[in-house]
């Protein structure tokens, strides 16, 4: 049986995924400029642009800007005159992806949104999102996957990343302080009726779930 691996990863990466320059500085700027090393891989990002031009998604919404890496992808993959609100916490990183996305060439269609991510939804109530993708602290997940719920098309699609702490949930490598707390979020969307869920297996996991109700 076929186990997903570090090669199958870099053969995806090098037949479908075809980073140009600017994506590439931005993997290498990101952490020398301070910025923690936790993109999501090429692989990725690829799979959300291709998933949010599948659906036709005209508004996202990304609760964790970081450097802008994943927001280039899905910034890329909205239909013509999409639009994607970003939320990040930090006014620094937000300067940062601001940037990226100007070198990118999707500023036009971006908006970062800086503060508190709990804080920030909040003026976000009544809007109603194609796409919405969750890779920002995991104790938060609960909270922002029921309100990209509430706030989401039917046929829309709700993205987490780091499904797998990096194996831990599944007891591939010894538990950190956020295994459980993501073994507990993958049972609740697996088991929510609301949606058709699944896992992405590359990278760290990204769970997907589909509003049916």
């Amino acid at each position: 049986m076929t186990t997903y691996n570090v090669d199958l990863s870099l053969y995806i990466t090098d037949l479908f995924v075809r980073q140009d320059e600017t994506l590439n500085e931005v993997l290498r700027r990101t952490p020398r400029l301070g910025l923690p090393e936790i993109n999501v891989k090429p692989e990725e990002g690829r799979f959300l642009q291709v998933l949010v031009r599948a659906i036709g998604a005209r508004k996202a919404l990304e609760i964790g800007t970081l450097g802008g890496y994943s927001g280039i992808w899905i910034a890329r993959g909205l239909v013509d005159g999409g639009r994607l609100i970003t939320l990040e916490k930090e006014p620094r990183r937000a300067e940062i992806a601001r940037e990226h996305f100007e070198a990118a060439g999707v500023a036009d269609r971006v908006e970062i949104r800086t503060g508190d991510a709990h804080a920030t939804l909040e003026t976000l109530t009544g809007e109603v999102f194609d796409f919405v993708f969750i890779d920002a602290e995991k104790t938060g997940y609960p909270h922002y996957y029921e309100w990209a719920l509430q706030h989401t098309r039917p046929g829309g699609v709700i993205a987490c990343h780091n499904a797998f702490r990096g194996g831990s949930v599944a007891g591939l490598r010894e538990p950190d302080e956020y295994t459980a707390i993501m073994q507990e979020f993958n049972r609740k969307v697996a088991s929510d009726s609301r949606v058709l869920s699944t896992i992405y297996p590359a990278g760290d996991g990204t769970v997907l779930a589909v509003k049916v109700a």
